[in-house]
C-alpha cells in the first residue's frame, strides 16, 4: 500500500498542476521518466503526477506552487495538505472538517448524516431535488446543504439562477466516511485515505451501487413519460407528423452554424439510435439494428464535450436545456476503467449511453485495452485480477465519448499519435476536431449569443426531447404507451442501397492508389446513422415500418465520404466527391 501521504501528494499535484506545468516540474527536477518527452502532450498526467511526487519533499512543493502556474481557483483540503485562495499549506484540513460535520449533526440531526451519505455514495454531484430524494417525506435539505457549504465540508459544483449542485471533494471522503462511521471499523485513518485516493473497494460494492443508479434513472425516464403522457402527448404526435432529421439540423444550425452543428445533430441522432430498433429490407431482417457508438476526437477546446454532454445532459448555468433521453444518459467522468468494468455488470441486457469525457484516458490503464474493446462491440466481458474475478457479463450499451488527442497533421495514423485509437476506429463512428478558423468563429459566437441571452435553446430542446422520449418508449415498447402506440422497424429501401453504392464508387474512384485504408464497417455504420435518424420520421406514415429518410441518407452519405477521407490520409477532397453526389 502506498503510503497515504504520497497519495494524497500525488492527487494535490494533479488536481492543482497543469499539463505544462507537470511538464516543467519533470524536467526541472531531472525525473527520469520526463527525459524522452518532447512536449507536455506526451505525459500520461497520472504517471507523471505520481513520479513529481515520489521526487518532490514539502519544501521545493511549496517553492513550485510559489513559481509556477497552478490552477488558483482550484480548492484541495486534505489530511496532510491545504490549498485555498491560492495558497499551499502543509498542514491538514480534517480536524477540521470532522469538527464542522460533528457540529452539523449535532444541529440536524440524522437528517445531516444522510445528506452526508447520499453524497458520499453517489460518486457524482448531486442537485437539490436529488439529496431531498434520499430524506425522509417533507425534510427540506436547503439549510443543512449551506451549512455544510459555509463549514467546507462541501463545494458547490454548479450554480444557476435556480438550479445548484453539491459535491464532495475526494481528499475529504475518507474524513467524511470515517466521522460517518462508513468505513469498517478495522479500517484506519491512514489506510480508509490511501484506500478512497486509489479507488480501493472498502466499503460498497461497485455493481451493488450502480444497481441503485439504474433503479433512479429508471425512475427518471417514468417520471418523465408519465409527465408527457399527461400534458404533451397530443403536441408531441402532432408536432412528430412533421418532424424529421432536416428539421433538427435547421435548428442546429440557428444555433451553433453550418459547421459546428454537426456534431449535435450526430449525438441527438445517437439518442435516437438508443431505441436499438431493427433494421429490415424487403426479403427480410437485416441482421443489424440503429445503436451505435460515438467517438469525437481532436484537441480540447474544440466543441468536444459540448456535443456529447451538455447537448444531452444540460447545462443550466451555461442556458442549455437537455435534448437528451431522460434515465438512459450514465455520465462517467471521473470513473475509471476498472470501476467501470465492475460497475458495467448492472447494465447487462440494458441499452444505456455512457457519456466519457476522456476516453484515452481510460485506454493507459494496464490491462484494460480488451475488455474496453469488448465493451465497445457489445462483447461478454470477463476480467481476472488477483482479488477477484469480474464476469462473465454480456455490455449492451453504448458509448459517446471524447478522444483528447494533438491534431498534427493529415488523417487518423498522422492525426493521433496512440496504438490505442486503432481500437476505437473501427467501433465507432468518429469525427475528427481541428481548431479551424471557421470553427473558432462558431464556438466564439454561440459563446457569445448564449450569455447574451440572444439563443433560445429551451422551447427547441423541450420539443425534441418530448418527441426523442416518445419514439424511444414506442420502439422499446415501454410499458407505459405499450396500449397506445406499436413498435416499427426501419426499411432499408433500393434507393438506399443504390446510394450506398453510388458514394462507394465516387470514394474508390478518388483514392490515387489501389490500397484501401478503411473497413467495410464504414458502411455499416453509414446504415446504422441513416436508420437512427430516420426514426424521427415515425410519426409522419401510418405505414407499418420506417422507411429510410432522405435527408438522413444524404447525412449518412456526408459521414461515410469525410469519414473515408480522413482514414485515407486525406488523399482525396471529400468535397469533390460530395459535390459529384449532388450532380
Amino acid at each position: 500500500m502506498l503510503d497515504s501521504k504520497i497519495v494524497e501528494r500525488k492527487l494535490l499535484l494533479k488536481r492543482l498542476f497543469p499539463r505544462s506545468t507537470l511538464f516543467q516540474v519533470g524536467k526541472t527536477l531531472d525525473v527520469p521518466y520526463f527525459r524522452e518527452s518532447q512536449s507536455a502532450w506526451d505525459l500520461d498526467e497520472d504517471r507523471a503526477a505520481l513520479e513529481i511526487t515520489l521526487n518532490v519533499d514539502d519544501e521545493e512543493l511549496e517553492e513550485f506552487f510559489r513559481s509556477c502556474r497552478v490552477r488558483s481557483w482550484e480548492v484541495f483540503r486534505g489530511q496532510f495538505y491545504t490549498f485555498e485562495k491560492s495558497e499551499l499549506r502543509p498542514e491538514g484540513s480534517w480536524n477540521e472538517i470532522r469538527a464542522a460535520i460533528a457540529e452539523a449533526k449535532r444541529k440536524y440531526g440524522s437528517n445531516c448524516a444522510a445528506v452526508l451519505q447520499c453524497l458520499s455514495e453517489s460518486g457524482k454531484d448531486c442537485s437539490l431535488k436529488e439529496i431531498r430524494g434520499n430524506l425522509p417525506e417533507g425534510v427540506d435539505p436547503t439549510e443543512i446543504l449551506l451549512d455544510l457549504e459555509e463549514m467546507k465540508v462541501i463545494v458547490v459544483s454548479y450554480k444557476g439562477k435556480q438550479y445548484y449542485e453539491w459535491g464532495l471533494l475526494e481528499e475529504t471522503l475518507p474524513a467524511i466516511r470515517l466521522e460517518l462511521g462508513l468505513f469498517p471499523e478495522d479500517v484506519g485513518e491512514e489506510s480508509a485515505s490511501a484506500a478512497s485516493s486509489l479507488h480501493l473497494p472498502t466499503e460498497v460494492d461497485p455493481m451493488s451501487q450502480e444497481l441503485r443508479t439504474v433503479e433512479k434513472m429508471d425512475g427518471e425516464l417514468d417520471h418523465y413519460l408519465l409527465d408527457l403522457l399527461k400534458h404533451r402527448v397530443e403536441q408531441t404526435v402532432n408536432f412528430g407528423r412533421s418532424f424529421s432529421i432536416a428539421n433538427i439540423g435547421e435548428y442546429l444550425k440557428g444555433l451553433f452554424g453550418p459547421l459546428l452543428f454537426f456534431d449535435s445533430l450526430l449525438s441527438i441522432t445517437q439518442q435516437y439510435g438508443l431505441a436499438d430498433v431493427e433494421i429490415v429490407h424487403a426479403k427480410g431482417r437485416s441482421g443489424i439494428r440503429t445503436g451505435w457508438n460515438l467517438s469525437l476526437f481532436g484537441e480540447p477546446g474544440t466543441g468536444k464535450s459540448f456535443s456529447t454532454r451538455d447537448i444531452i445532459l444540460g447545462k443550466p448555468d451555461s442556458k442549455v436545456a437537455p435534448h437528451g433521453i431522460p434515465g438512459r444518459n450514465r455520465y462517467a467522468g471521473g470513473i475509471t476503467p476498472a470501476r467501470f468494468i465492475r460497475m458495467g455488470q448492472a447494465y447487462s441486457g440494458r441499452v444505456f449511453n455512457f457519456i466519457v469525457p476522456e476516453f484515452n484516458e481510460w485506454f493507459k490503464y494496464k490491462g484494460m485495452v480488451e475488455p474496453l474493446k469488448l465493451a465497445m462491440e457489445r462483447g461478454e466481458i470477463k476480467y481476472e485480477m488477483y482479488r477477484e474475478t469480474i464476469g462473465p457479463y454480456r455490455f449492451s450499451g453504448f458509448f459517446s465519448v471524447n478522444y483528447n488527442v494533438a491534431t498534427l497533421g493529415r488523417g487518423y495514423e498522422i492525426t493521433v499519435q496512440d496504438p490505442n485509437f486503432v481500437a476505437i476506429e473501427d467501433r465507432m463512428l468518429c469525427r475528427l476536431h481541428r481548431l479551424t478558423k471557421q470553427r473558432f468563429v462558431e464556438i466564439a459566437d454561440s459563446q457569445m449569443r448564449l450569455a447574451f441571452g440572444e439563443i433560445d435553446i429551451e422551447k427547441g430542446a423541450q420539443q425534441i426531447r418530448d418527441h426523442l422520449s416518445l419514439v424511444y418508449a414506442i420502439e422499446t415498447e415501454h410499458p407505459l404507451v405499450r396500449r397506445e402506440f406499436r413498435p416499427k422497424p426501419v426499411m432499408l429501401t433500393p434507393k438506399a442501397q443504390e446510394t450506398l453504392t453510388k458514394t462507394r464508387r465516387a470514394i474508390l474512384e478518388e483514392l490515387p492508389r489501389k490500397s484501401v485504408r478503411f473497413s467495410a464497417r464504414l458502411e455499416d455504420r453509414a446504415i446504422r446513422f441513416a436508420c437512427a435518424a430516420s426514426l424521427v420520421s415515425y410519426f409522419q406514415s401510418n405505414l407499418d415500418y420506417i422507411p429510410i429518410d432522405d435527408e438522413a441518407l444524404k447525412y449518412a452519405m456526408q459521414l461515410y465520404v469525410e469519414e473515408a477521407s480522413v482514414r485515407s490520409h486525406e488523399e482525396f477532397a471529400p468535397e469533390l466527391v460530395l459535390a459529384k453526389l449532388a450532380d
